[in-house]
C-alpha cells in the first residue's frame, strides 16, 4: 500500500515538471477531488490506508485563500487486533498562502483546524490542528494538478501525530483572469528622410517679473523681485491661510484657522488667547482670563480656608456628645454647616467621617458608640445640605486611635472626638 501511494505522489510531481500556462486567480472559487495515503501514529497500531477527499476553496487574493475539506480514510486493520477495522472522517478548513501565484507552478503553505471522528470505540469529535505544503501545476486556465502533504496533530488519551499525502485535481471557476500579453506591432518600414531647410531660430521666452516662470505660463505676473513662487509663478503660501509667505507675519498657522490680513490668527475678544484656542469666546474686554481664555475663578477666603482645613488630612470637628449619647446638640450645627458648605463648594470631594472615644467602658461598647456618632453626623450633613450619601463614609474606631493620654480627664476629652478627612479635586 505504501509503495503504491508513493508512486502515485511521485507521478503527480513528475507531471508538474512539464510545460503549462495560467496561474492562481483572485476571487476564484474551486473544487478539488483528492486521493492519497494516511499514515497513523505508531502508537495507534493502525496500518496505512487509502484516503478519499474533497476540497472547496476561495481565493481572497492571488496569494491568500481558504479551503473547506472533507476526508474519508478506508477501514484500517489494527496491527494488534486483526478483527478490528476502523474508518476515519476528517472535516474542517485551512488557510493557504501561495508563492509565485502568477506562474504555472504554484507552491503554497497551508495550516488549519478540523474535527476527527472514528467509527469505532470513542466516537466523540476531536479537534485536530494540521499544517503542511502543497503545489499546483496548471495545465490550463481552469484545470491544475495538485499534490499535498499534511502533518496532523490531535489528542485522545495522548497526543498523536499522523501524516496525510494526497494528489488530485484543482478546478477553479470565476475570479479575475490575467490580462493577455499585448502583441507587439511589426516594426515600421524605414522612412526616407528628405533634406529640409533648418527651422527658424526660436525667440527666447520672456519672464517680465524675473521669478523664473515665463510670462505665457505665469498666473501671477508682476510678482515682487526676490519673492519665492510656485510652478504657476504665484507667491508661496506654505500654511495655506490665504496670505503669501512674504507678507505672512505668522507662518505655520494651523490649517483651517481664520487669520487677519497679516496672516496671524484672530483674537476677536482681545483677551490674549487666539480664537482657535479660546474655549470662552466673547469674554468682556478687560476680563482677566486663564490659558483657555476663560475668566479666572476667584476663590473666596472662606472657601480657601475650608479647603485648607478639610482636604487630604484629618480635621477634628468641634462637637461633643453627652455620655453614651449620639444626639447632636444645636450649638454644634454651625460647625457642621462649615463641613456642608465645603462639600457643596467642592462637588468632587469625597471622604470619611470618623468617630472616636476614650477608653472608659468595654472595647465593643466604645466601637459601637463611635460608629453610631459618625453615622449620625453623616446623616445630619446629608439631610441638611443635600450631600449625596455616597460621598461620605462613616466609620467608628472606638478607642483604637487616641490623640492624647486616656490617663487624664483632659486627654480623654480630646479622644472623644469626630474627625473629617476628604480628598479634593
Amino acid at each position: 500500500m505504501k509503495r503504491q501511494l508513493i508512486l502515485m505522489l511521485a507521478g503527480s510531481l513528475l507531471a508538474i515538471t512539464t510545460a503549462a500556462s495560467a496561474g492562481n486567480r483572485e476571487g476564484a472559487f474551486s473544487i478539488s477531488p483528492v486521493v492519497g495515503g494516511y499514515l497513523y501514529d505508531g502508537k495507534q497500531h493502525l496500518d496505512t490506508n487509502l484516503i478519499y477527499g474533497a476540497r472547496a476553496g476561495y481565493n481572497f487574493t492571488k496569494a491568500f485563500g481558504v479551503e473547506a475539506l472533507f476526508d474519508y480514510v478506508q477501514p484500517t486493520k489494527s496491527t494488534i487486533n486483526s478483527t478490528k477495522n476502523i474508518a476515519l472522517y476528517r472535516y474542517g478548513g485551512e488557510l493557504l498562502y501561495h508563492f509565485i501565484p502568477d506562474s504555472t507552478f504554484v507552491p503554497y503553505l497551508a495550516a488549519g483546524y478540523a474535527g476527527l471522528n472514528f467509527d469505532k470505540g470513542d466516537k466523540r469529535t476531536r479537534g485536530a490542528f494540521d499544517y503542511g505544503i502543497g503545489a499546483k501545476f496548471f495545465l490550463s486556465d481552469n484545470f491544475a494538478l495538485r499534490a499535498d502533504v499534511r502533518h496532523i496533530i490531535y489528542k485522545f488519551d495522548r497526543t498523536f501525530n499522523n501524516l496525510e499525502y494526497t494528489i488530485g485535481a484543482y478546478i477553479p471557476f470565476g475570479g479575475v483572469t490575467q490580462a493577455a500579453k499585448p502583441v507587439e506591432p511589426p516594426a515600421p518600414a524605414p522612412v526616407v528622410v528628405m533634406p529640409v531647410e533648418p527651422p527658424p531660430v526660436p525667440i527666447a521666452p520672456v519672464d517680465s517679473d524675473g521669478d523664473g516662470v515665463i510670462d505665457s505660463l505665469d498666473k501671477c505676473p508682476d510678482t515682487p523681485a526676490g519673492v519665492a513662487v510656485d510652478s504657476d509663478g504665484c507667491p508661496l503660501d506654505s500654511d495655506k491661510d490665504g496670505v503669501s509667505d512674504y507678507l505672512d507675519k505668522c507662518p505655520g498657522t494651523p490649517a483651517g484657522v481664520a487669520v487677519e490680513g497679516d496672516g496671524c490668527p484672530l483674537d476677536s475678544d482681545k483677551d490674549g488667547v487666539l480664537d482657535y484656542l479660546d474655549k470662552c469666546p466673547g469674554t468682556p474686554l478687560g476680563t482677566k482670563v486663564d490659558t483657555d481664555g476663560c475668566p479666572e475663578v476667584v476663590v473666596s477666603a472662606q472657601k480657601a480656608a475650608a479647603a485648607e482645613r478639610f482636604c487630604r488630612k484629618p480635621a477634628m470637628l468641634a462637637i461633643e456628645f453627652d455620655t453614651n449619647k449620639i444626639y447632636i446638640k444645636p450649638q454644634y450645627h454651625d460647625e457642621l454647616k462649615i463641613v456642608g458648605d465645603f462639600l457643596r463648594d467642592f462637588p468632587n470631594a469625597k471622604g470619611e467621617i470618623s468617630g472616636h472615644t476614650d477608653n472608659i467602658g468595654s472595647k465593643a461598647l466604645n466601637q459601637k458608640l463611635s460608629l453610631a456618632r459618625a453615622k449620625n453626623v453623616k446623616k445630619y450633613i446629608g439631610n441638611t445640605f443635600a450631600i449625596e450619601a455616597a460621598r461620605i463614609d462613616a466609620k467608628g474606631y472606638g478607642f483604637s486611635k487616641p490623640v492624647d493620654s486616656n490617663k487624664t480627664k483632659a486627654g480623654r476629652a480630646k479622644n472623644r472626638r469626630i474627625e473629617a478627612n476628604f480628598t479634593c479635586e
